[in-house]
């Protein structure tokens, strides 16, 4: 069954700008039924790592959280910790990182809560019946939540091709622990013939996994998985075995998004800002250019469509030459392959099908 994805475009007027059509996106999925007076209500986003700024801004997100009350619901502001050191390893610099970049309750008019605890130990163990896990570990405020919006900017990913809807939650919500349960099997491998020893590897590794002699050389025991390395490797001879890897990792995190909105049926909606399409993950402290021009803001209750409709999108632009897009910059072409040409970022929306979280089916209403 096709499911109604609601998209409002960039252009705007002195009768109706964007905060307007963010509004009108929200009344179309229904905010107004999803939350009663009481509910506690996570907006999950991601704060951005201190010296990027491509997340959504701070001003787009107080907006939600108006509408958000206005149903009765006691909205909070939410991401967990991250696996590596950066400026969000732990609860107290995350706070700090997301007050700088403008998450101050001044403006967001909510509070912040990170939901896995001082350094992301406190998950609680939810059912699934996964191909790959039988149960996953879930930042305990999430599970804790009455309802969740998940507040997400659709951008190019060097693990899953792309970040969209279920990565924000399916990762972004996992406690440490669920987080490395995802990344256990994505140990990058060099490329001996095509290193050059520059070392930007090795410094960009948040784990110290990496030691560079006449090669780069990864420790497979100190890996986290993040994929760091390959982001910003010049010769591009950082490599996962992605058949497996990627496939999996992606598998994984579907299978963390279904225990992240367990027992909240008809509790959640999804908003995508297609903007600022960046071509690899916001956790660096950095934003390179984007690949494809501001398309606009998506909302559903559909996970699965949501993300295919941002995929598509992006897909049916002209690329960016010049950018980090390398082929595929035709309309049609397939932007994410050509960022990250290994991963088939398919996957991720063919399991949550599967799975019976959405849709990839869909019907787009334009607002």
């Amino acid at each position: 069954m096709s499911s109604k994805v609601y998209f409002a475009d960039l252009r705007t007027t002195p009768k109706r700008n964007l905060h307007n059509k963010l509004d009108s996106l929200l009344e179309n999925v229904g905010i107004r039924e999803r939350f009663r007076k009481g509910h506690l209500v996570a907006l999950k986003l991601h704060f951005g790592e201190k010296g990027n700024a491509s997340y959504v801004r701070p001003v787009f997100v107080r907006r939600i959280v108006e509408r958000v009350r206005e149903t009765g619901g006691n909205p909070f502001l939410t991401d967990t910790n991250t696996l590596y050191v950066g400026t969000r390893g732990n609860t107290v610099d995350h706070l700090r990182t997301a007050v700088e970049n403008g998450f101050d309750f001044a403006v967001v008019s909510a509070p912040l809560v990170i939901a896995d605890g001082l350094r992301g130990a406190s998950g609680t163990p939810i059912r699934v019946g996964g191909k790959h896990l039988r149960e996953v570990s879930i930042a305990s405020e999430i599970v804790a939540a009455d309802g969740l919006v998940a507040v997400t900017h659709f951008k190019c990913h060097e693990l899953s091709g792309f970040g969209g809807a279920l990565k924000n939650v399916g990762m972004g919500c996992a406690s440490r622990e669920g987080k490395l349960a995802q990344h256990s099997n994505c140990s990058p491998i060099v490329d001996p013939g095509g290193c050059v020893a520059c070392g930007d590897c090795a410094a960009a590794c948040p784990s110290g996994a990496i030691t560079v002699g006449t090669a780069a050389v990864i420790d497979k025991e100190a890996c986290i998985g993040c994929g760091h390395c390959i982001a910003v490797c010049p010769e591009g001879t950082i490599k996962v075995s992605w058949d497996e890897s990627s496939g999996r990792l992606q598998e994984k995190m579907v299978e963390h998004f279904e225990g992240a909105v367990k027992g909240k049926s008809g509790r959640c909606v999804y908003i995508s800002f297609v903007t600022q399409v960046s071509p690899a993950c916001d956790c660096y402290g950095h934003n390179d250019a984007p690949i494809v021009p501001d398309a606009g803001v998506l909302a559903s209750i559909d996970p699965v469509a949501i993300d295919q409709a941002a995929a598509d999108i992006v897909n049916g632009m002209e690329g960016f030459r010049g950018s980090a897009l390398r082929s595929g910059h035709g309309p049609g072409g397939d932007k994410f392959r050509g960022v990250h040409p290994s991963v088939d970022w398919e996957v991720q929306l063919s399991y949550a099908e599967e799975r019976g979280l959405g849709s990839r089916d869909y019907s787009l209403v334009k607002i």
